[in-house]
């Protein structure tokens, strides 16, 4: 029996109900995972997404990062993370918007957790002599400076913003609001108006994933850059502008070597068409010829392992060649902060 594939339309029909629309963090686990996937990188150990040596040394930092922010989950401090009043959740809710709004008031507790994380890396400037000038220029930061840089981090702004502070300030920030979001209700939860922005915080998605097992096979995820939940959208979208029309897959072979890259988008979500196990297919760039944005993303069906955040700091080369190509990027990584040249 032939399968017949879904058009665009039908996909888009389809009864979501059985569709994990959207998944919550887990503080607990997720930071160590996220260190792990990024030595395996820096180590050259991830056949689909090939890194540099000059990226390498990077990596193992944002490693120990990520060590640090485990270790602040696992601490006392992370009981200083409360969720915001009911009376405030319950009125987003009411209008669609988002319950733990990064434009709105920041849990009182984020402070403890800045200084929890600046204590934790302080045993990891041994190894990493590079650690020793940003954790003097972190430490240095008045309570204005602080949350101004903050303030721009959520907003995505990169005026203001100290390249060498914002990634240990982002992560500051990450751990906050993924303890709060893990204690939300998944059903609880509204969509957006808009599917391209974190239905549980407001900001924008670092990479998507396709993830595998369970209610969730096959489906195309948003990962959020802050909160670090996921929800669903489907492939034939892009997520940038929403348009269907003009979505094509970029990876790091030549497009004869990948004939299917452009069309996988509209055979439908919930199928594997593709080899499993295939390194060209584990990071692509989903570009978009009508908004010319990209966003990368990360098949676990081709490597089980796949961490977006990580995956995506590491596939820097996939950047570039996807904006020689004349793509920008839709959104940045809160881990990477370049000099802003102008």
């Amino acid at each position: 029996m032939v399968q017949r594939l879904l058009q665009p339309g039908e996909i888009e029909s389809l009864d979501h109900n059985a569709i994990p629309r959207l998944l919550l963090p887990h503080p607990a686990t997720l930071f160590a995972a996220r260190a792990t996937r990024l030595r395996q990188l820096a180590a050259g150990e991830v056949p689909g997404i090939p890194v540099e040596e000059a990226l390498r040394g990077y990596l193992g930092l944002m490693a120990q990062l990520a060590d640090a922010q485990q270790a602040v989950v696992a601490g006392s401090v992370a009981y200083q993370v409360e969720l915001p009043p009911d009376a405030s959740m319950k009125l987003a809710h009411d209008h669609n918007m988002p319950p733990l709004p990064v434009s709105g008031a920041r849990p009182a507790g984020w402070r403890a957790v800045f200084a929890a994380l600046l204590e934790a890396l302080k045993p990891g400037v041994e190894a990493s002599p590079q650690l020793a000038p940003a954790l003097a220029l972190l430490r240095g930061l008045n309570d204005a400076e602080l949350e101004g840089m903050a303030d721009a981090i959520l907003n995505g702004y990169a005026e203001g913003i100290d390249p060498l502070c914002a990634p240990f300030i982002a992560a500051a920030l990450q751990v906050s609001w993924s303890l709060m979001a893990s204690r939300l209700d998944p059903a609880w939860a509204q969509p957006l108006v808009t599917g391209t922005l974190c239905p549980v915080c407001g900001s924008q998605p670092v990479a998507s994933v396709v993830r595998i097992g369970g209610q969730s096979q096959g489906y195309r995820y948003l990962h959020c850059s802050c909160c670090e939940s996921e929800w669903h959208m489907v492939r034939v979208k892009c997520s940038c502008c929403e348009a269907n029309g003009k979505v094509a897959y970029q990876g790091l072979v030549g497009k004869d070597a990948d004939p299917q890259a452009a069309n996988v988008a509209a055979a439908g979500e919930g199928k594997t068409l593709d080899k499993a196990n295939d390194p060209t297919k584990v990071a692509r760039a989903e570009t978009c010829d009508d908004c010319h944005t990209y966003r990368k993303i990360f098949n676990q069906e081709h490597d089980y392992h796949v961490e977006p955040l990580a995956d995506d700091l590491a596939s820097l080369l996939l950047d570039v060649l996807v904006s020689e190509a004349g793509y920008a990027r839709a959104s940045g990584n809160p881990l990477l902060w370049l000099k802003d040249e102008a």
